[in-house]
């Protein structure tokens, strides 16, 4: 996979992410919380937080120390 590919990538995810917390916070300011759905939205991001931080790892040369 290219740089340019997995920094495409990494945008995609941040902006889905930032969008899961938008929606996470509209769930909680409903007079009906529903739980299964915002646990789905928590499981969600954490899943890209995690393919975020693999991406980002991707990028980063290995260093022989």
């Amino acid at each position: 996979m290219e740089e340019q590919e997995i920094r495409a990538r990494i945008e995609i995810a941040r902006r889905d992410h930032r969008d899961l917390d938008t929606a996470i916070e509209a769930l909680r300011l409903m007079p009906t919380v529903d739980m299964i759905q915002l646990q789905r939205f928590k499981k969600r991001k954490l899943r890209l937080r995690d393919e975020i931080a693999m991406l980002e790892d991707m990028l980063i040369p290995d260093i022989i120390a």
